[in-house]
């Protein structure tokens, strides 16, 4: 009894290995079972039958072709909600435009700015933060395989450069805060400074100077530093404790005191 059983052993062991073989020949990978499955690929047709509507299987709604299950916030995407119109499709470019009608609830995002470029970018963070992932909408931004458009490849290039382009901006701002400025018609311009002006909190107050952009014709007024080294060369040794008065991009007010932190420009 003991050698059949043995036997028996012996014998379905074989059969595994048989067939292990036989799957590893047809291509069978032994962990994949362990991956997670890949997302629903719905077409523009299926995806507008979940608008919430009594009868209808869901409610979704899609964003640069990641579709999300709102259901959790009905009142807001459901029939009668404030923002019902986004349900059933990829209204990409309304998240960033705020144009509910039927020309703008669509998923066409060329020609937008940076600005509103983030602006689609931080929703579509909203929504995976917030709401079930569904799967991937089909047509301009995902292939019938689920695979990333030429659409999707350039929209996210876009995004990357207004990222890059804000940060830029946000170090330009901490170079030169904008200036305070009032105006008047019996007392005309004025232009101070101070260590919260332009929503920079810092050290140091500075002294108004027009500042231009390449590129641009027209100037806004900023506050720059008047002693220590130039910007972004905090280690230097030798320099003339002049801050970033010596930049070229700067101008003085005609008729104001170099080193005054108010100018006043008369009517």
């Amino acid at each position: 009894a003991r050698d059949r059983r043995g036997a028996m052993r012996r014998g379905a062991a074989a059969l595994l290995c048989l067939a292990a073989a036989w799957l590893l020949r047809r291509g069978f990978e032994p962990r994949a079972w362990l991956l997670p499955r890949p997302g629903r690929l719905l077409s523009a047709a299926e995806l507008a039958r979940y608008r919430g509507a009594v009868g209808e299987p869901g409610l979704y709604l899609a964003v640069l072709g990641h579709v999300f299950d709102v259901e959790r916030g009905r009142r807001h995407y459901g029939p009668g909600g404030a923002y019902s119109g986004l349900a059933g499709r990829d209204a990409t470019r309304a998240f960033a435009t705020g144009d509910f009608t039927q020309a703008g609830l669509v998923d066409e995002v060329s020609g937008l700015s940076p600005a509103e470029l983030l602006a689609i970018r931080s929703w579509l963070d909203f929504y995976r933060d917030n709401y079930r992932p569904v799967g991937k909408l089909v047509g301009r931004f995902y292939d019938a395989n689920g695979a990333p458009t030429e659409a999707l490849r350039q929209a996210e290039a876009a995004m990357e450069e207004a990222l890059k382009f804000k940060a830029e901006s946000e170090q330009r701002k901490q170079q030169f805060p904008p200036c305070n400025s009032e105006w008047s018609s019996a007392k005309g311009s004025r232009f101070w400074c101070s260590r919260q002006s332009g929503g920079v909190n810092r050290d140091w107050t500075g002294v108004p100077r027009k500042l231009y952009r390449p590129g641009s014709r027209g100037s806004h007024c900023v506050c720059v530093r008047t002693t220590g080294p130039p910007w972004g060369q905090p280690d230097s040794a030798v320099h003339s404790d002049r801050g970033d008065l010596d930049n070229p991009q700067l101008e003085e007010y005609n008729g104001c005191h170099p080193r005054a932190e108010q100018c006043v420009l008369a009517a």
